[in-house]
């Protein structure tokens, strides 16, 4: 599989709809961004199982804000619908591969029990 560009219009139905998606935000101008493309495109066609997509921060101004994304490239990995990975920087495809077998090792009860306990507020210190 290729990769699919992403928009505001296609994003949250691309996150829901399937397990893993992997977001590459970039830019035409950024010369990493360049350089991390082939990279990402490779492992595309080498994960079949994951959606690649990838965000044109300059055509996505809204939504590379709504991500705070303040640095180009970005990786950016989603889980069942939970963001489990978000790092400023070019990888090399050693390390993409590193990102997508961490992301499919994940145990999503443990990830989920983890963000209800990040939730719940600590008890106050008795006086």
């Amino acid at each position: 599989m290729s990769t699919v560009e992403i928009t505001l219009d296609n994003l949250e139905q691309t996150v829901n709809d399937n397990d893993i998606v992997l977001l590459d935000f970039w830019a035409a101008w950024c010369g990493p961004c360049r350089s991390f493309a082939p990279v990402f495109e490779q492992a595309a066609t080498t994960h079949t199982d994951v959606v690649f997509g990838k965000i044109d921060t300059e055509a996505e101004q809204q939504l590379a804000a709504g991500f705070g994304i303040s640095s180009i490239p970005t990786l950016m990995a989603f889980r069942e619908g939970i963001i489990v990975f978000a790092q400023p920087g070019a990888l090399n495809s050693a390390q993409l591969e590193q990102v997508v077998a961490g992301v499919k090792a994940l145990d999503m009860d443990e990830v989920r029990a983890q963000i209800e306990a990040d939730k719940t507020p600590a008890s106050a210190p008795a006086s």
